[in-house]
């Protein structure tokens, strides 16, 4: 299953977590609209697609400006992206999400997959952040925590706390 970013966070604000306002947005002149609805003077233009390292292949900018918006928009809506995570498909930007920009005072990593070699749910976290988190992975592997969920009892308070140990 694959969600794009506003797409998990509107799954995420539905349940009650907390996410930086934004809007999807699938035209240059939509994403202006987009960042003056939601007020202030900086925001983030994000690319939407189904891969990580959208930053680093210009998919992730910071606009001052609605004209800057307009502009970035424009730009990454006629872009290819290609990174670590599209097996070597250049993949079409067809929306942007125009987010608030925020200051981010620490970056958690947390992901939760079907690992079907051990046939169950398995969460893995770091405080070491998600933006280079492969790297992480290879060079410092003690910073990350893998908590392996048994389908018939269910995620227990122990593993919660083990996962928890990761951000302390």
């Amino acid at each position: 299953m694959n969600f794009h970013e506003y797409q998990a966070k509107e799954l995420f604000a539905a349940y009650g977590i907390p996410v930086p306002a934004g809007k999807v947005a699938s035209t240059p002149l939509a994403a202006a609209e987009a960042a003056r609805a939601l007020g202030g003077s900086t925001w983030v233009v994000k690319a939407q697609v189904h891969a990580g390292g959208r930053g680093k292949a210009g998919g992730v900018k910071l606009a001052k400006s609605l004209k800057e918006v307009r502009t970035l928009a424009e730009r990454m809506l006629s872009m290819k992206i290609s990174t670590y995570q599209t097996g070597g498909l250049a993949l079409p930007v067809n929306q942007v999400l125009i987010g608030e920009a925020v200051d981010i005072g620490e970056e958690l990593y947390l992901s939760a997959l079907v690992d079907r070699a051990h046939r169950c749910v398995t969460f893995i976290g770091s405080a070491a952040g998600g933006v280079n988190i492969e790297e992480v992975a290879a060079t410092e592997p003690e910073k990350i925590i893998t908590v392996q969920v048994d389908n018939t009892a269910g995620l227990q308070p122990f593993q919660a706390r083990q996962m928890a140990s990761a951000w302390a």
